[in-house]
């Protein structure tokens, strides 16, 4: 199949999306499917030179919501070229043009929402909600009402979507979600790590890696992490990720604060085998997050053996706890304390096994092998339905 991903941004610092299409766009072309993506970047942005897949740049775009006036006649004059177009993510342009060009053409497009729609957001920022309520009618509903398929990576993001907006008309579709298996050669990589970082050779390291976000739990995890502290003087927190809302100078007040500043190492945004070498330096994987639709961090976490202190807003959290590869509990600091008090009073031999739990989990649910299975299994039916729609009598003129 030749497929067309389309998404706002492919700045690595957006995170899941973004990495999603990299990784999952990689392994279809080794089955030996074209993959191409389109952008509004502007044409000149760092990211895209090592970007491994085919990438139009149609940008530069104006404001964040991501308006180009190049991306709409692209599309009218491309997407027949493709078998599907996959709209990835919410609340900007892209997805309105997607609508826009390919509504009246015979090419199937299909939404991610990538947890864009989840009700958290209309809780936690209700004026932002307000806004989006006004523009829902005219726009990201008809976005969805039309697509072939909305695509969610877990049944709570599924069962979640439902609740944010009153008009609501969807073609449902859960797929699987993954990642790629890490690089084997987890000595090196580690030891590269403690290269780079000597002072944590030799503590427990806890690591959350993601976006320093208000989503994310940040605050929580160093209230925990504070109130924690004694129960193994070797234990270090690891706040590895990108700014992603200018919360890092408020985070590490709260540290100092907290007098936990000698125990927490601020890394900014690792890549590539630092981001390896920490996952194979870390004891466990922390995310005590507000909302995640899937976590793809999660899931490189397990992948490297390591255990999953989640929240239960976290959408794969069942299958983190149906399995043993980790502790759930509530996205509160008391929760979040909770993960942390049995994650270090676990003595060696539950922990081991729960190390092997992790990587079964991987195994059994998350692998970038299974997500582009079930992709192509969605893609294809789509393709057949509409094949059948167009020998149709009607369709043929002979209705």
């Amino acid at each position: 199949m030749k497929i067309l991903h389309l998404l706002s941004t492919l700045d690595p610092r957006a995170g899941g999306p973004t990495e999603g299409v990299r990784q999952s766009g990689v392994n279809m072309t080794a089955l030996g499917h074209r993959i191409e993506v389109a952008t509004v970047d502007d044409p000149s942005a760092p990211w895209l030179e090592s970007f491994p897949l085919p990438v139009h740049a149609l940008g530069p775009a104006r404001g964040s919501y991501g308006l180009t006036p190049k991306l709409v006649p692209w599309l009218k004059a491309h997407a027949a070229s493709f078998d599907a177009v996959i709209v990835n993510g919410l609340w900007q342009y892209h997805g309105y043009a997607a609508w826009k060009a390919l509504r009246h053409l015979d090419v199937p497009y299909y939404v991610f929402p990538h947890g864009m729609l989840d009700p958290w957001f209309k809780r936690t920022y209700p004026l932002k909600h307000l806004k989006k309520s006004l523009y829902w009618p005219w726009a990201e509903y008809r976005v969805l009402r039309d697509a072939t398929r909305v695509m969610f990576t877990a049944q709570e993001e599924c069962r979640l979507a439902r609740e944010s907006f009153r008009l609501y008309r969807v073609n449902e579709e859960v797929v699987a979600f993954g990642t790629n298996r890490p690089p084997a050669d987890a000595g090196s990589l580690r030891e590269a790590f403690y290269a780079t970082y000597p002072a944590l050779r030799g503590k427990r390291l806890i690591l959350f890696l993601g976006r320093i976000h208000p989503k994310k739990g940040c605050d929580l995890l160093l209230q925990a992490f504070a109130a924690a502290r004694d129960l193994d003087p070797a234990a270090h927190l690891v706040m590895a990720g990108p700014d992603g809302g200018q919360w890092n100078a408020t985070l590490r007040t709260l540290s100092a604060k907290l007098a936990i500043d000698s125990r927490v190492t601020w890394t900014g945004m690792l890549q590539d085998d630092r981001k390896w070498g920490a996952f194979y330096a870390a004891d466990a994987f922390v995310l005590p997050s507000h909302q995640e639709n899937f976590g793809i961090a999660v899931a490189e976490a397990l992948a490297c053996g390591l255990p999953a202190l989640i929240s239960d807003k976290v959408n794969i959290w069942r299958e983190v706890e149906a399995d043993g590869a980790g502790f759930v509990a509530p996205d509160t600091v008391a929760g979040t304390l909770a993960n942390l008090t049995r994650w270090l009073q676990l003595d060696a031999i539950d922990a081991q096994k729960m190390r092997k739990q992790a990587l079964h989990c991987f195994e059994q649910h998350f692998t970038v092998d299974a997500m582009s299975a079930d992709l192509l299994r969605v893609l294809q039916q789509g393709r057949r339905k509409q094949g059948a729609a167009e020998r149709s009598p009607l369709a043929l003129g002979q209705g």
